[in-house]
């Protein structure tokens, strides 16, 4: 967004959730919630837009994600056509030869789709894009960091350009810039052809690690999709359709984008340098953000992607009435829930030589960025809205625990309570396997002891408030006699 703000453009960000987006602390930007699903959503988000990014993709639906990306694509190009979008620029998957990918074939599809609409559309078509978040390149990380001899399919020497994240950035704006570019499809590429294994040895050198690949011709990278969600946090099924198109070898030619929109390529090791620097400038945030490094203990060998679990509960209650139970949590007060599995925890934690048993926090009820609950950290305060704790026991990988308070109207508040976990490898993921259960039962005894505690409070501030007011009304009446 920096990119396009720093160009003079005027931006809307839009994505399904609008706080998704305010996470970003982007300033000067617009935002909007819209779902390409539902259709009625879209008018108000593309209205008085000239250039509309089409940024969609759905793997993480599972097997459907064809038929829920068609519709999108259907409903988006409709959509742009009657708020009077001048140009759409969708970023695609360069097709190899042969590719009989879902992902890949979708890919295509989704452009074919938003090109029958009456809106242009310019379409960038990348391989392996390597930046923070990008799922290839978090699928590269996570296994060079946490697997140190890797059993491989032979796809592992399929060659492909892989390309920075900046240069795919300049091709997205530089191609808006240029009436000539509508209707056109445009393939990007960095400046080499290196198989999966060179990505993974290069990594590996920047991380000061020799992971150990042995390719092996009776597995297909259908099944070694399989055990991927034991070793990398993506997503199951967006690692799955990535990896079934990893097969054949991909190229490019990029030379008609190069001379419309020049810049100098980054090679791969420097496009991995850049992910780095990117991360350790954007560390600090406000609230939980999806990869941010310090919601990941600054470790980045740390999973990008977090796993979640939480649960909610309505009170009848005000959001100010809520807040004053949930930040009086830890210490004294305890965990409002089974708290006996807290302590065993703590004891199992003081065990392996942690902080567990260090009971105790600065104030019984107030609280400030820094604090220290027990064994957490506070590490983002916004009252009366959200709470931000920051797991300081042992364990693989980093936790946050996020308290999310929402006025529904004058009488209920809904009390989100949400945990993420961002594993280590494989003890990481197994580590929050075995515990899943327990998070079912606790964190919805959480919320539902907070919300009834809130509402126990506002029920004994009630009479002493109505009695205060008729007090006043009373003396007021007196003063006017």
């Amino acid at each position: 967004m920096s990119r396009l703000i720093e160009r003079g453009m005027r931006v809307r960000a839009v994505a399904r959730s609008r706080e998704v987006l305010a996470a970003r602390a982007w300033s000067d930007v617009e935002l909007a919630a819209a779902d390409v699903l539902k259709p009625e959503t879209l008018h108000s988000a593309l209205e008085d837009i000239d250039i509309a990014y089409y940024l969609v993709h759905c793997m993480r639906a599972g097997d459907d994600f064809e038929v829920i990306e068609r519709a999108g694509a259907e409903n988006f190009a409709r959509a742009a056509a009657r708020a009077g979008v001048k140009r759409i620029v969708y970023l695609g998957g360069l097709i190899p030869r042969g590719a009989d990918s879902k992902h890949l074939l979708s890919r295509r599809l989704t452009g074919d789709l938003l090109r029958v609409g009456q809106v242009p559309v310019t379409e960038i078509r990348a391989g392996i894009i390597v930046g923070p978040g990008c799922a290839s390149f978090e699928i590269i990380r996570d296994l060079v960091n946490h697997l140190p001899v890797m059993i491989t399919p032979r796809w592992v020497r399929s060659k492909s350009p892989p390309i920075a994240l900046d240069n795919v950035l300049e091709y997205l704006i530089g191609v808006a810039q240029h009436d000539e570019a509508a209707g056109e499809i445009y393939d990007v590429a960095g400046p080499e052809m290196l198989s999966y294994e060179d990505l993974l040895r290069q990594y590996g050198e920047h991380v000061g690690k020799r992971p150990r690949i042995i390719p092996v011709p009776v597995l297909s990278p259908r099944l070694s999709s399989y055990w991927l969600w034991l070793i990398s946090a993506v997503p199951t099924s967006t690692a799955r359709a990535l990896v079934e198109g990893l097969k054949l070898h991909i190229e490019a030619d990029d030379s008609a984008i190069r001379t419309l929109v020049p810049q100098r390529l980054l090679s791969y090791r420097e496009a991995v340098a850049a992910v780095f620097d990117t991360e350790q400038h954007n560390a600090v945030a406000t609230r939980w953000t999806e990869g941010a490094l310090m919601y990941r203990n600054y470790n980045p060998n740390y999973a990008y992607y977090a796993k979640r679990d939480g649960a909610f509960y309505v009170a009848k209650a005000s959001p100010e009435a809520v807040w004053q139970q949930v930040t009086s949590i830890g210490g004294d007060n305890g965990y409002f829930f089974a708290d006996f599995l807290w302590t065993i925890r703590e004891a199992i934690d003081w065990a392996l030589g942690g902080p567990g048993r260090n009971r105790g926090r600065r104030h019984p009820t107030e609280l400030r960025v820094g604090d220290t609950i027990d064994s957490w950290r506070v590490i983002g305060v916004e009252a009366p809205r959200r709470l931000s704790l920051s797991f300081g026991m042992k364990a693989p990988g980093a936790a946050v625990l996020e308290f999310e308070i929402t006025p529904i109207d004058e009488t209920f508040t809904r009390i989100t309570l949400t945990a993420y976990w961002h594993p280590a490898g494989v003890w990481g993921i197994i580590y929050w396997l075995g515990f899943s259960p327990s998070h079912f039962i606790i964190f919805r005894g959480m919320v539902r002891a907070i919300a009834e505690r809130a509402q126990e409070a506002e029920r004994f501030k009630r009479p002493a408030t109505i009695e205060a007011r008729a007090r006043a009304t009373s003396t007021d009446e007196r003063t006017e006699l």
